[in-house]
């Protein structure tokens, strides 16, 4: 780990609790989510401040930014580009959509139908978009923070499985405190605490640290652990379906990005438990109806981490 990595991840932080207050644990999730190189899905209501995180997470480490809103006659080239003929050349050109950025706000992407939410699987799984017959990369880094409304509200559309095993983690800033909920109606809008902010690292900095997240050692031990819990997914009979290979991956490498977070060059165990209900939790389905992220803390109350299943 570089000397200065611990500086720069903790003066980001510092900065992200100036827009978004009393919410360290998801603030933390979402730099982390960040640090892995994933994309990060945001479910809450309206007025959560969902939309200022990502200002301020763009703010922060210096990214370029687009949002699109998602609507339901949204088409997929409104958000990936098209090839135009142009009558002076004779020729097609592309021209690229807004998801040609570095960070992109994808807002209310539930609101979208299907045919639409489908055009970000290619760029969020291999950063390229296939147009025509032809491949446009997208330069790195390159991050999708997409925010959907709960699936009760009127006119949306749920995320299929594939579309969610996209995302590294989800999360929820719910309602904040009383008390710091006082210091909003005392204080400005976010639209102020944002332009307070500094920024703090820019595109080469940033991919500097995500360089370090495999560095993160993790112990025989640790991956004895993950497996447990990663093998309770699959046979718990609470769960219809389990975890794959992919998101026993996307586990691991959101604790090693927790770890480094939090200063260490190691993995620990309190690293899996801080991001496994962000991460197994929108891709956990229960017999029933219960929601994943109350599956994934049932599993992660019933494994141990020295031992087996806790009975």
């Amino acid at each position: 780990m570089t000397s200065s990595a611990p500086q720069l991840i903790q003066a980001s932080l510092q900065e992200l609790d100036k827009v978004i207050l009393g919410k360290p644990q998801q603030l933390q999730l979402a730099f982390a989510c960040l640090l892995a190189g994933g994309h990060l899905l945001l479910e809450d209501l309206p007025g959560m401040g969902k939309t200022t995180l990502a200002h301020a997470l763009a703010h922060v480490c210096g990214l370029d930014y687009k949002r699109v809103q998602f609507t339901s006659d949204m088409l997929p080239a409104d958000l990936l580009g098209a090839s135009v003929f142009e009558a002076r050349s004779a020729s097609f050109r592309f021209h690229p959509g807004p998801v040609f950025t570095q960070l992109l706000l994808a807002d209310e992407l539930n609101r979208a139908s299907p045919k639409a939410q489908s055009a970000l699987l290619e760029v969020m799984e291999e950063q390229q978009v296939s147009v025509d017959g032809e491949t446009h990369a997208l330069e790195p880094p390159f991050f999708v923070l997409a925010t959907q409304n709960p699936q009760h509200q009127s006119g949306t559309f749920p995320l299929p499985e594939s579309q969610l095993d996209r995302f590294l983690l989800r999360l929820s800033l719910g309602y904040p405190d009383p008390s710091v909920e006082r210091e909003l109606l005392k204080g400005g809008s976010g639209r102020e605490r944002l332009d307070s902010v500094r920024q703090v690292l820019d595109a080469g900095r940033l991919r500097m640290l995500q360089s370090l997240v495999p560095q993160v050692r993790m112990t025989d031990a640790l991956l004895d652990y993950v497996q447990r819990l990663i093998r309770q997914t699959r046979e718990d009979t609470r769960c219809r379906l389990g975890l794959s290979p992919r998101g026993a991956q996307a586990l691991v490498r959101s604790a090693r990005a927790w770890a480094l977070l939090r200063g260490r060059s190691h993995v620990l165990p309190e690293d899996v438990q801080a991001v496994f209900v962000a991460v197994a939790g929108h891709r956990l389905q229960g017999q029933q109806e219960q929601q994943g992220a109350a599956l994934a803390r049932h599993v992660l109350a019933q494994v141990d981490t020295l031992g087996t299943a806790r009975a």
